[in-house]
């Protein structure tokens, strides 16, 4: 079998290279064996050039973006054709900075760590200052090795690139990324309203009038996301982040390509038929079942098994499913905040999963917590067969429903949020649990380390550098550095 292309070649061994040329000029093909390694090299080698060629092509289409939505704004301003001229000519000197800029190489060292905000399966979220700018991100830092060893990959590299395409309001921003020889890192805009799971653990439940405000905002935001192609697969209040308005930002784009192993039907399968081990949680009333939810919520978030309680039927049954599933799970959410606890919580995920695929049984409102007609059918029109589910005639149908009464959809995220949020700071980290620091940053033993510098090739082009990120400079205001964490 002969190379594929002329990079093939250049990666191949003496002894190959003989074998390759002697068929070659015989004029008969080989099928000598081409070992591991000559054809990893091969596949490093393709790769470099794919992405040189097409980072180039994107680098190239996003600054002529840059450049009309410049003439745009320019025009709707109704500049003078001499202060148009100034504009083009900062803008240009950003782009000459921000070339110069990407070249230089980004890394740990360019960051001071304040705080651990947040912890999961894979590795932890620090809040850090850029050192240059002073501004402060929050960095999500992954380790290559539990990426590797539970086949995360494909999940992070979804993430990572979703982020850098889904530029807009809805999205959380991530401005960098990064890596080195054990982590990933991914810097993202810090919003220190905190997540919707935190909001909601600090309230009994919401109100109709708060829970239509984050309802709809959470719509928009799938909806955005949506347009441009992903399902998110993961909608869940530890996923909807607040920024300093109060306003939603969805995060955590880990699942929109693969399932995680807790997302397998096979996961639950071994227990499916065992007697439920909940009874006496079916007994509870409401109020002890809003408080036995909230003990345990926050172990299964920080948890690698996570719960199953906003997951869709159809992504268990895996026979098939589309962004619809993204409107069920938005609707588990509203069930939450009106009620005070999801509609299928159960002391153990593997009840919670028979619960959800058991919906029509087991989907039932609390007499003991009225809520009005409205409510209650929007959010069967969302839990219910996704040939069925409102949204599948597209998102004008969710928009016309009668509970959305009001909403201006046009500038919700102009007006206040239904929660004022209370920021004392650019760092301050009120709205987010404490965390003890770990070791993830400190440098490991190399007799200790496994090698994993054979598979790096795998996190190759991961890194990334954002237009706004690199060239808005400021000074660090003088609160920040005598609130410093």
């Amino acid at each position: 079998m002969f190379p594929e292309t002329v990079l093939d070649f250049c990666y191949l061994g003496p002894i190959e290279l003989v074998h390759v040329t002697m068929a070659m000029t015989a004029g008969t093909p080989t099928s000598f064996p081409m070992s591991n390694h000559t054809r990893e090299r091969v596949t490093v080698a393709k790769l470099t050039l794919e992405n040189f060629y097409s980072n180039l092509i994107l680098q190239h289409e996003e600054r002529e973006t840059r450049q009309k939505k410049l003439e745009v704004a320019m025009e709707e301003e109704g500049l003078a054709d001499e202060e148009k001229k100034l504009r083009r000519s900062q803008h240009a000197r950003k782009e000459t900075e921000f070339l110069r800029l990407k070249r230089t190489r980004l890394g740990l060292d360019d960051f001071e760590s304040l705080k651990v905000i947040g912890r999961g399966a894979f590795g932890e979220v620090r809040l850090v200052q850029k050192k240059d700018t002073g501004h402060i991100y929050a960095m999500k830092i992954l380790r290559k090795a539990d990426m590797l060893e539970k086949e995360q990959v494909a999940h992070i590299r979804a993430e990572r690139d979703i982020l850098v395409e889904a530029d807009g309001a809805w999205v959380v921003k991530m401005f960098y990324s990064f890596q080195d020889k054990r982590n990933l890192y991914l810097i993202m805009e810090f919003l220190p309203g905190g997540d919707m799971m935190t909001l909601l653990m600090k309230k009994d439940t919401l109100s109709e009038e708060e829970t239509q405000f984050y309802i709809s905002e959470t719509v928009l935001a799938i909806d955005a996301i949506h347009q441009l192609g992903f399902i998110h697969r993961d909608i869940k209040p530890d996923n909807l982040l607040l920024d300093a308005k109060g306003h939603v930002k969805l995060s955590d784009f880990g699942l929109c390509t693969g399932l995680k192993k807790a997302h397998r039907t096979e996961f639950y399968r071994n227990l499916t038929h065992n007697p439920p081990s909940d009874f006496s949680f079916q007994n509870m009333n409401s109020k002890r079942k809003a408080e036995t939810w909230k003990k345990n919520r926050r172990q299964l978030a920080y948890s690698t098994v996570g719960t199953p309680d906003y997951i869709a039927p159809e992504v268990f049954m895996q026979t098939g499913y589309n962004k619809l599933c993204d409107w069920w799970s938005l609707g588990v959410i509203m069930y939450e905040m009106l009620i005070g606890y999801p509609p299928f919580c159960s002391e153990t995920p593997q009840e919670t999963y028979r619960k959800v695929m058991n919906w029509k049984e087991t989907l039932v409102f609390p007499p003991e917590v009225p809520i009005s007609e409205k409510a209650k059918d929007l959010i069967l029109k969302f839990c219910t067969d996704a040939e069925n589910r409102i949204g599948s005639n597209g998102v004008e149908e969710l928009k016309s429903h009668p509970f959305f009464e009001g909403v201006d959809w046009g500038h919700i995220r102009e007006r206040p949020a239904a929660i004022t949020i209370e920021i004392k700071s650019i760092d301050d980290t009120s709205n987010f649990d404490d965390f003890p620091e770990s070791d993830i940053l400190q440098p490991v033993p190399n007799t200790t380390e496994p090698d994993y510098k054979s598979k790096d090739w795998v996190f190759l082009n991961y890194t990334y550098k954002r237009f706004e990120g690199l060239t808005q400079r400021g000074s660090i205001p003088s609160y920040m550095n005598a609130g410093k964490l």
